[in-house]
């Protein structure tokens, strides 16, 4: 079945909260949103880009319901007063995207000293969905969306003696790494829904050759070497739009057809297509197990449904 972003149906009485909503594939995934009219917590790090995301989407649909809130997904501290904000204002949440991620850094560190891109774009979003589980499941039948990335083909699943690659860094084994992370926990997820009976759904996207900000960091920071800049090129040459691109992660959190543990990507050639993909991964369930021996050890917190 085709689904376009006409395709979304009425999100009105729906919250919705999109981390790195306040550029590419997050800014468009919450103007499809707002426009189709659900109230959407903007979960943002840079408050100035969030401003302007803010009036841009309402030039767009000036009815758009708005919130921002301030989400720095590299400091646990940062995601726990995210998560306590957002709970405190709202006692369900219909739909979560776990969209914001960094790709191919120099090797880092966040403030709790985990890997960065581990950090930011598993670990931040692990406790994140978690700490908002009771209003997750208080939804009659919410969605969680992780972003991953065909980068997840070449990821290696995390090593529970070694998640911070520690002495064996590189830009794109850790960013493979994190996407694979994405991609487990997604699933690891929908299995918990699935063992605890409740009707919340948990599923996968990936945008594709996107042409967004994510390459453009990528070449600033100087992680990426040449990769970077050769995929920099193909993403603003050959790549799609920030509208297509989103297309998936907006499928993945709206379509009535989607079910829990189903992977959404772009169809290429087809402008504006998200298509459902085939979820292989041989070998899962024991990384899914060690993704939540490490996620729940370096947090500190349990997902539990």
């Amino acid at each position: 079945m085709e689904f376009r972003r006409e395709s979304v149906p009425d999100l009105t009485g729906r919250t919705a909260v999109v981390t790195g909503a306040n550029g590419g594939l997050g800014l468009e995934t919450a103007k499809v949103f707002a426009s189709r009219g659900a109230h959407v917590v903007m979960a943002v790090r840079n408050q100035d880009k969030a401003t302007k995301a803010v009036a841009e989407i309402r030039a767009e649909t000036p009815t758009a319901s708005l919130e921002l809130v301030e989400l720095d997904l590299g400091s646990q501290a940062s995601v726990r007063q995210a998560a306590e904000q957002i709970l405190a204002r709202h006692g369900q949440i219909d739909i979560l995207v776990n969209n914001a991620g960094l790709m191919a850094l120099p090797e880092r560190r966040t403030t709790d000293g985990y890997e960065m891109q581990f950090g930011v774009n598993h670990l931040g979003h692990w406790t994140l969905t978690a700490l908002l589980m009771p209003a997750l499941l208080a939804a009659p039948a919410a969605r969680v969306v992780t972003v991953t990335s065909t980068a997840h083909h070449f990821g290696r699943s995390v090593d529970p003696d070694n998640p911070h690659l520690n002495g064996a860094y590189g830009p794109w084994r850790a960013y493979g790494q994190s996407k694979l992370a994405n991609y487990h926990f997604a699933l690891g997820l929908q299995q918990e829904f699935d063992r605890a009976g409740v009707n919340a759904q948990s599923l996968i996207a990936h945008p594709g050759l996107t042409s967004s900000d994510l390459q453009v960091h990528t070449v600033e920071q100087g992680g990426g070497g040449w990769m970077g800049a050769f995929f920099a090129w193909m993403a603003r040459h050959m790549g799609m739009g920030i509208v297509n691109g989103a297309m998936p992660q907006i499928r993945a959190a709206t379509d009535p057809d989607a079910r829990g543990g189903q992977f959404y990507g772009p169809r290429f050639g087809n402008t504006g297509r998200a298509v459902r993909l085939p979820v292989l991964r041989p070998g899962a369930g024991v990384a899914i197990r060690r993704l939540w021996q490490v996620s729940e050890r370096e947090t500190g917190v349990a997902l539990t449904v």
